[in-house]
């Protein structure tokens, strides 16, 4: 298949387990992918674009960074000619803090990567998108934009702001033939679930048993980029403002036991 054959990506945090399912998956549908990652992961996002071949380049991007927006932009016209799909993909987790023990600096952090880095975004490749006569943006939101979460008031809180964002940038951009939509995974098997967010803490997988919901089991990267694939897609014209949770049924509560 190649739906996305003269479409070019950028994708933010795409070293994460879910951001290189994306970039691979775009790049075998025939898109040009620009791999944007941190400083920290940049030697990463060079080694995955050197693996792909033509059409990927890798950027360094601070989401919450005005000038690496710049410059990633840029670098995607360049590599392709036009810019067609944002995913903004990249995100941290806090600690498991209570409020009144969270450091500000942490929520602070928090907001800077998982809300003002995709406001940035949006605002950065607006023109290009313009310019190429529109285009999709995707802004990777969470379940946990749906209902408070203890100790993780400072990513339950970006999250729900990323719904707004969302839905107002789907409504200013809708007649320049951009789309702009949201996916909301529950818990799925990345790094960020399975590793501490700090050293000598737990993981979130420590705490989460999937077996009492609908599907029983945890999320994996491919359902999300699946999932993703068809929103930025000429398949999915007609969706905008959309919001797709992805949880396995998560936040319907347990499910009916087999056989009641």
């Amino acid at each position: 298949m190649s739906r996305f054959t003269d479409q070019t990506a950028l994708i933010t945090g795409g070293t994460g387990g879910l951001g290189e399912s994306h970039v691979r998956a775009y790049h075998a549908e025939g898109a040009a992918v620009v791999i944007g990652s941190t400083a920290g992961g940049l030697a990463r996002a060079e080694a995955l674009a050197t693996e792909l071949g033509d059409r990927a380049l890798a950027v360094r991007l601070d989401v919450a960074r005005e000038d690496d927006w710049a410059a990633a932009v840029a670098a995607a016209e360049q590599l392709a000619g036009r810019l067609t799909i944002l995913v903004n993909n990249a995100g941290v987790q806090n600690p498991a803090t209570p409020i009144e023990a969270t450091d500000p600096a942490v929520w602070d952090r928090t907001f800077a990567v998982n809300v003002t880095g995709q406001f940035l975004g949006i605002r950065a490749v607006t023109p290009a998108m313009r310019r190429a006569g529109g285009g999709v943006i995707v802004n990777i939101g969470s379940t946990m934009a749906y209902g408070g979460t203890a100790l993780y008031a400072p990513y339950a809180a970006a999250k729900w702001a990323v719904r707004g964002l969302t839905l107002s940038a789907a409504l200013e951009l809708g007649r320049d033939n951009i789309r702009v939509n949201a996916i909301h995974p529950g818990v799925v098997s990345t790094k960020l679930i399975n590793e501490p967010a700090t050293p000598g803490g737990r993981p979130i997988a420590d705490f989460y048993d999937p077996r009492p919901y609908a599907v029983p089991r945890l999320g994996e990267p491919a359902d999300v980029t699946a999932a993703l694939l068809y929103l930025t897609s000429g398949e999915a014209s007609f969706a905008t403002g959309a919001e797709l949770v992805l949880d396995g049924g998560l936040l319907l509560g347990p499910a009916l036991p087999s056989g009641v």
